[in-house]
């Protein structure tokens, strides 16, 4: 299996009363496939993934497998803080059908490098699924380094990295350790360009949630290494990016969907809904501009 170009890490949508709004999730996985996205990510941070009850991360699971249809690849979020919980629910995952697990660093226990090393490797021998790795500091004050993920590139299960840095000295570092067997994924829009210029295969993006068309053509261009065109998109992007960076992801995110008809913005505490106000409507306006032209391509 080959993960490349557009993957959206799929929001949850949820009804007012915290309910999973499965109506609203299903024309989110048809209006991704539609728009181009090349593989979905269920129950990941934007999928609000540590606040699912086991019955609905399998719900949510089986229900994306079926819709999905084998048109895409389906990747479920299994990382935990603990090494034998990770393989658990990295073992359920394959059982409800996915294809492989995003798998994030052990987030709050601080592990070293050979604790990363150990657990990851722990994961792919028993997990039973092909494992991408994913880096995300902002998030896990865990930062898996890049001699660390070279030594974890040669295990046969360990197919990729999802590396959510921005800084360009670690991406050029992580680019270089990609290959046929290793794939190197951009798990941050802001720098998602600049990564794949540099050799990412894809980004594993929050913004094609609302923007599948457009993020695709940005994923496309990028890859083909057309830096003119890539930057171009990279414009027409960029206000929507900066009005998403208005609350913490999936806050956000979710609004945008709300704009759109899809879910109603809910979020579960202690997250909550993005106020009306200024700030709402002025991602509103930015979304408004830009779905015209995400519709014309």
């Amino acid at each position: 299996m080959k993960l490349t170009g557009s993957i959206c890490a799929l929001a949850t949508p949820f009804r007012a009363g915290e309910a999973l709004d499965m109506d609203a999730f299903g024309r989110l996985i048809e209006q991704q496939i539609e728009g181009g996205t090349q593989a979905l990510v269920v129950a990941g941070s934007t999928g609000e993934a540590h606040f699912l009850e086991a019955g609905e991360y399998d719900r949510l699971l089986e229900y994306t497998v079926s819709r999905a249809g084998g048109r895409v690849p389906v990747i479920a979020g299994t990382g935990e803080a603990g090494t034998a919980k990770t393989v658990h629910l990295t073992r359920r995952a394959k059982r409800l059908g996915a294809d492989a697990a995003l798998v994030v660093t052990p987030y709050y226990v601080r592990p070293t490098q050979e604790g990363l090393r150990r657990h990851f490797l722990e994961v792919a021998e028993h997990g039973e699924l092909p494992l991408l790795l994913y880096n995300v500091l902002s998030r896990t004050a865990c930062d898996m380094l890049p001699e660390t993920v070279a030594a974890l590139r040669e295990h046969e299960r360990i197919i990729g990295l999802k590396e959510a840095s921005a800084e360009s000295a670690r991406i050029k570092a992580i680019a270089e350790l990609a290959d046929e067997e290793f794939v190197y994924l951009s798990g941050d829009d802001g720098s998602a360009a600049e990564a794949m210029l540099a050799g990412a295969a894809g980004t594993i993006s929050v913004v094609a949630n609302i923007v599948p068309r457009v993020f695709r053509t940005l994923c496309d261009t990028a890859c083909a290494g057309d830096r003119a065109e890539t930057l171009r998109q990279v414009d027409r992007l960029q206000p929507l990016l900066q009005a998403l960076a208005c609350a913490p992801n999936p806050i956000p995110v979710k609004a945008g969907l709300a704009a759109l008809g899809i879910g109603d913005g809910s979020v579960r505490l202690p997250l909550v809904a993005l106020a009306e106000g200024p700030t709402r409507q002025a991602l509103r306006d930015t979304l408004g501009r830009l779905t015209p032209m995400a519709s014309a391509d």
